[in-house]
């Protein structure tokens, strides 16, 4: 099976097989074949048997549990994000999953945990993007593969925002959003990101509306650390924001952010 496997994908390049590769990627690719197991790869042909993935192209980001790949979907541009199994610190991982009641049965195994976390993301991510949040929209899962909608023109991903030079007044209104939606994730997704920092909000260069992504790691409000890891966000973006005279305290944001929403 697994010379099989070898040898299909190597053929992928050049065929009409059920998986394809843009070719000008091919090398690309290579680099990263360490996250592409048999039975990763495996899930991946299921993905393509169902129409989902028409060919895979290159890397967008590694990160340290993941890399996200662009692809060709049926009618869009999709990203590809992969867990890796055999290299993802899955402790680390176990203190945002251990404690949120929608993963509790899940043994304490590497496989299960990155499986685990791979749904924990979709979830996630459907949550926040139905409280009015902008998110990648997730499509699909698959074991440790995650299939959303790529946040980018012309194959180029958005910037993040620490890449981006901004000027203050845009650096304010951009604040109040991200303000707005940690406020919408708390009170009607019922979720806390959990690592919220400039390194995981994307900026749309067109409106310049930033893009929350990364958010494996969310929690409901049930878990027990769920209010440390919403200080350590404030935190967060309370210390980049100063770079554009913001000067709001974070007791004052944790208040707004926690304020019920208005009754009708």
């Amino acid at each position: 099976m697994k010379k099989e496997l070898e040898g299909k994908i190597k053929r992928l390049d050049n065929s009409v097989d059920k998986l394809r590769i843009r070719r000008k990627d091919s090398d690309n690719l290579k680099v990263t074949e360490n996250v592409f197991d048999n039975a990763t790869l495996k899930a991946l042909y299921t993905l393509s048997n169902k129409g989902i993935v028409q060919a895979l192209g290159g890397s967008i980001s590694t990160g340290k549990e993941a890399n996200v790949f662009l692809a060709d979907g049926e009618e869009e541009d999709i990203a590809i994000k992969i867990y890796r199994i055999s290299s993802s610190s899955f402790r680390s991982m176990e203190d945002y999953i251990l404690g949120d009641p929608r993963f509790s049965n899940i043994r304490h195994n590497k496989r299960d945990i990155v499986f685990a976390w791979t749904k924990k993301e979709f979830r996630n991510l459907m949550r926040a993007k139905q409280a009015g949040v902008r998110v990648p929209e997730p499509i699909i899962t698959e074991r440790n593969i995650l299939i959303m909608k790529f946040m980018g023109e012309n194959g180029k991903p958005y910037p993040l925002l620490k890449d981006m030079k901004i000027q203050k007044e845009d650096g304010q209104m951009i604040f109040e959003t991200v303000i707005d939606y940690m406020h919408k994730l708390y009170v009607d997704a019922n979720l806390v990101h959990g690592d919220l920092s400039e390194y995981n909000i994307l900026i749309d260069p067109e409106d310049l509306t930033p893009i929350i992504i990364d958010m494996g790691q969310s929690v409901t409000l049930e878990h027990p650390r769920a209010d440390q890891f919403l200080k350590r966000d404030i935190e967060n973006i309370v210390r980049y924001f100063k770079r554009y005279k913001i000067e709001e305290s974070p007791e004052s944001i944790y208040a707004r952010i926690k304020e019920p929403e208005p009754e009708n």
